[in-house]
């Protein structure tokens, strides 16, 4: 297979041994008085407040990242159509979520400083998991009753939205289930001039959601060239990190990890409970960089504070 783009992931890590993410998008949200307790989650503020998703990207531009993950994770055409939108409204909405993020980064680039050497931020366009639409939590056990045309139907017209729009890369983030990753991964071959990232949910540090061992999925997905990165979201630092160690002995590709606070959400109630593990987030990064992660940022409860801080420490 040949495939005309250049690898952005490889690119910039060409250029400096760590590529930073940024952190959570809806907790910033939140912070702009946004109600997020909607099925449609963070992508309800892109037909109410869409101006809102511009500011929190650039503030993580601001803060350090090297990318930024669009506002597309539960911007579905099927849970747009069940707020009454048309297909064709719903992908311009999808369409829409690149499109902030650039705005975002040419009013950064605009104001960065000419002496700061550091590569283009890209932007990465998150595709979430079917679960993800079912907004039930499904994300994090990776057992829903589709077949595998179905889950084609259904993240078809978004990657191809979201490739459309401009995307450097696509995020296939917070995927559960070893059999929906393979079905993300065979799509990018109907797109051959995109690369992705491909990121799990986790029960253990050595197992995703839905129980696959982490080595099977290293081994797995180490063959598909498209995919960029192989790591972990979305789960406790402790078990992100272990986990980040299994995958680096099964893959040959970049690792990445982003994980969050610690704390249990709660399906049901859309909370959060527990304790957070993150006041000293930057020092934690230190023992993934010595599991083989070179790409690193923060999942759910995370701040542009937090990816300020990681960005002080390896850049």
């Amino acid at each position: 297979m040949n495939i005309r783009k250049s690898n952005p992931v490889e690119e910039i890590l060409k250029q400096q041994s760590v590529l930073i993410l940024d952190g959570a998008l809806a907790t910033e949200l939140e912070t702009y008085g946004c109600d997020l307790d909607d099925p449609l989650w963070s992508a309800k503020v892109l037909l109410e407040q869409p101006e809102v998703i511009v500011n929190v990207h650039k503030e993580y531009f601001q803060a350090g990242a090297d990318c930024v993950i669009t506002a597309s994770y539960q911007a579905t055409v099927d849970g747009f159509a069940e707020r009454g939108l048309t297909e064709a409204q719903s992908l311009k909405l999808i369409k829409n979520t690149v499109e902030l993020a650039q705005q975002a980064r040419g009013e950064y680039l605009k104001e960065r400083s000419p002496s700061l050497k550091k590569s283009k931020p890209l932007i990465a366009a998150s595709v979430g998991p079917y679960g993800a639409y079912l907004a039930d939590g499904s994300e994090y056990v990776g057992h829903y009753d589709v077949t595998d045309a179905q889950l084609r139907d259904f993240h078809r017209p978004r990657m191809k939205a979201l490739i459309e729009a401009g995307a450097d890369i696509i995020a296939l983030e917070t995927i559960p289930s070893f059999r929906e990753a393979k079905v993300l991964a065979s799509l990018l071959l109907e797109f051959p001039d995109a690369f992705a990232w491909l990121s799990f949910t986790l029960k253990n540090e050595n197992e995703i959601s839905d129980g696959t061992p982490l080595r099977v999925c290293g081994g797995e997905f180490d063959a598909y060239e498209q995919v960029a990165a192989i790591g972990v979201n979305c789960a406790p630092i402790d078990t992100a990190a272990a986990a980040v160690g299994v995958l680096n002995k099964n893959t040959d590709k970049p690792v990445l990890i982003y994980p969050n606070s610690g704390e249990t959400y709660n399906a049901g109630t859309n909370t959060w409970h527990g304790e957070n593990h993150i006041n000293d987030f930057d020092v934690q990064s230190e023992k993934w960089r010595k599991q083989g992660a070179s790409i690193i940022g923060g999942c759910c409860r995370t701040t542009p504070s937090h990816i300020r801080a990681l960005s002080e420490r390896w850049n």
